[in-house]
């Protein structure tokens, strides 16, 4: 009768010798099963602490691009120190009603609150965008906002460019902004993150009287209020951030929210 104890057949199974091509192959996948069940346990158990070091970073840079801007420290100030975080409904410009920061991660979840856009709508080559957006605000003593705190992203030229633009309180004065995540080529549309580029889009304007969204990266050096300088050799990395700039001040991004502001509705 056969001897099923699996310590019997384990002991037989290690007394093959090494040149065994069944002992070679059993051995080669368990080790590989191994490896893949601690790295899948690796991924599981550093997934939160990233998230928490994304986010740490991300209040970082907010916090950064608020002390940067002149008069904001005051601001802050009177207004007791800090920018309130609101949700928004990105397709009618308001306060989302049943989404809180709490459960936006939830809410996103469901692809029926994302909106696949059409390729004429998809400047800023998303392919799809969320309807709903975290932003953050702070109001002055009377209760308008004096700055808004825009999440932004779109297709780089190399890969995915995420920034957080800040806008005054006329929604359409740039104060600042944050690149707060960039894979383009380094030394060129790499430069995006250097200071000296970001330094440039406090006081430029997003859009003209007309409502038209006109903010570009020019081609050299910028020729009118709408434009920052271009980065000498990385034409596309700018093509593209005109391009993600334009979706996002436009009416598939923070358009109705930027209309309803500058009515006094929001």
């Amino acid at each position: 009768m056969a001897d099923l104890n699996p310590i019997s057949a384990w002991r037989r199974f290690l007394a093959l010798p090494n040149e065994n091509r069944t002992k070679t192959v059993i051995v080669a996948f368990l080790v590989s099963a191994v490896c893949a069940l601690l790295v899948s346990g690796a991924t599981v158990v550093l997934r939160p602490i990233q998230a928490a070091n994304r986010a740490a970073e991300e209040q970082a840079r907010l916090e950064a691009l608020v002390a940067g801007i002149p008069g904001m420290t005051e601001l802050l100030e009177q207004s007791g120190g800090s920018l309130s975080t609101v949700v928004i409904n990105l397709p009618e410009g308001a306060a989302a009603q049943d989404v809180t920061p709490e459960t936006l991660a939830t809410a996103l979840d469901d692809a029926a609150n994302w909106t696949t856009l059409s390729p004429g709508e998809d400047t800023a080559g998303l392919g799809r965008r969320p309807d709903y957006a975290q932003i953050y605000l702070l109001r002055g003593e009377n209760g308008d906002i004096s700055l808004a705190l825009l999440p932004i992203s779109g297709a780089g030229y190399q890969a995915p460019i995420d920034a957080i633009l800040a806008l005054r309180g006329d929604m359409n004065t740039i104060a600042g902004l944050a690149i707060t995540n960039q894979a383009e080529t380094p030394g060129l549309g790499g430069r995006i993150e250097e200071p000296a580029w970001l330094a440039q889009f406090p006081g430029t304007e997003l859009a003209d009287t007309t409502g038209d969204v006109r903010f570009a990266v020019a081609k050299g050096a910028a020729g009118n209020e709408y434009e920052v300088d271009g980065i000498t050799g990385a034409t596309n990395t700018g093509n593209a951030f005109t391009k993600i700039m334009r979706f996002w001040g436009g009416p598939e991004g923070y358009g109705p929210l930027i209309d309803a502001v500058q009515r006094g509705e929001f």
